[in-house]
């Protein structure tokens, strides 16, 4: 007889962990396949950041941080390594500084008295935050204090066991799903029992109902990234570092007056960093090591090839804010990631029993566990899980 479960996730990235975490903490029964031996997608080739402060006013924020809370509570738990290192948006040029003191104005958070708002730090004490921050013309830099450093490696290959042993959820690695007619699953030939049907397949569109997936809008972006050696305790950037170029990158930034006239100037002075969808950003982990990109190339323009042009691009813009002592890159790769052109997650149901859930385009680290506790209460009729 087919073993029986309340429900079913397909993937063991970020997105079904934290919907086998929403899920199996209020004592169902869950099972989760994923197709390899660990996630191997987007949820391991990024830069281990949560980012609440890259996220627009309303349910977006919201949701980050409420997933940041979350978070908070199973790496402690977990005893994963994290670190609360906060985070700096670095200006060199007038308009980039125009374009954050305007985002400070019309933060929200600004002058609540919350853990989370933001402030404008002075050269001096930018660098007294992030010792190796390149001082030459700086004018200053935005601060947040919500952005958490995780590992992104570790998290998925150590949060499956936690999960089982702390909430029972059972993992079929290396084991496809192929069908679903409730409620039996169908993987290979064996077959379960499962109420509940959460598709967190990423990027596949085509294994399980590819109408649905065709119909979405969902399209998918491949970026370039790297990694440094180990640095070990005695190089420390300190925060998360973030280039001018990022700042239209991130929708938060998208209501301040000056940004058109900042995108005018890259558009001329960097084109192909603009072509390439390139803004640059740093995190470092445990060891020390410095998780450096990104880029962003979309659909037909996606090749299993990198281009070391991309690379170049990056590590020269890097340059201009962030001074590693003698760096070697040590480390090259690329992910694709399902992005949305309007929605915050995709969300499709083909059936009553089956929810597909779209990557939240780019943003799975910061805004997965949110997502995945605003759908499983919805999905439960607890409450309104709107996103």
């Amino acid at each position: 007889m087919s073993e029986k479960y309340d429900d079913a996730i397909v993937g063991a990235g970020i997105m079904g962990l934290a919907h086998a975490y929403a899920l199996a903490r209020r004592g169902r029964r869950v099972i989760v396949f994923e197709r390899h031996g660990q996630a191997m997608g987007a949820s391991v080739r990024n830069f281990g950041m949560l980012w609440p402060i890259g996220q627009p006013a309303g349910i977006p924020r919201q949701v980050a941080m409420e997933s940041r809370a979350i978070w908070i509570n199973v790496l402690s738990q977990s005893t994963l390594w994290h670190r609360s290192t906060g985070s700096l948006h670095l200006a060199y040029h007038e308009d980039e500084e125009a374009v954050l003191a305007e985002y400070l104005e019309l933060d929200p958070l600004r002058g609540a008295g919350v853990d989370g708002e933001c402030s404008w730090l002075s050269p001096f004490e930018v660098t007294a935050r992030s010792p190796y921050t390149n001082s030459r013309r700086l004018r200053g830099g935005l601060w947040s204090p919500t952005e958490i450093c995780i590992d992104p490696r570790e998290v998925t290959s150590k949060l499956p066991q936690w999960l089982h042993d702390n909430y029972g959820v059972r993992f079929e690695f290396r084991t496809v799903v192929t069908g679903y007619d409730h409620p039996v699953l169908k993987a290979g030939a064996r077959s379960w029992h499962a109420d509940r049907l959460f598709v967190c397949s990423g990027e596949d569109f085509q294994t399980l109902y590819p109408e649905a997936y065709a119909a979405s809008g969902l399209y998918r972006v491949k970026l370039q990234m790297m990694r440094t050696q180990r640095y070990g305790d005695e190089t420390q950037i300190g925060p998360m570092l973030a280039g001018g170029l990022t700042l239209c990158h991130y929708r938060n930034f998208q209501d301040c007056p000056s940004l058109p006239q900042l995108r005018e100037r890259y558009a001329r002075e960097l084109p192909e960093h603009v072509r390439y969808g390139i803004h640059v950003m740093a995190s470092q982990h445990a060891g020390g090591e410095v998780t450096i990109g990104d880029s962003h190339e979309y659909d037909d323009a996606i090749s299993p090839f990198d281009k070391e042009e991309i690379n170049q691009l990056i590590l020269e813009y890097l340059a201009t804010f962030l001074t590693l002592p003698d760096m070697q890159i040590v480390e090259r790769w690329n992910g694709i990631y399902a992005a949305h052109p309007a929605e915050l997650c995709w969300t499709g149901q083909p059936d009553n029993h089956v929810l597909l859930i779209g990557s939240p385009s780019g943003r799975g680290m910061t805004m997965s566990f949110g997502i995945a506790e605003r759908l499983v209460r919805e999905t439960l009729g607890e409450n309104e899980g709107a996103i």
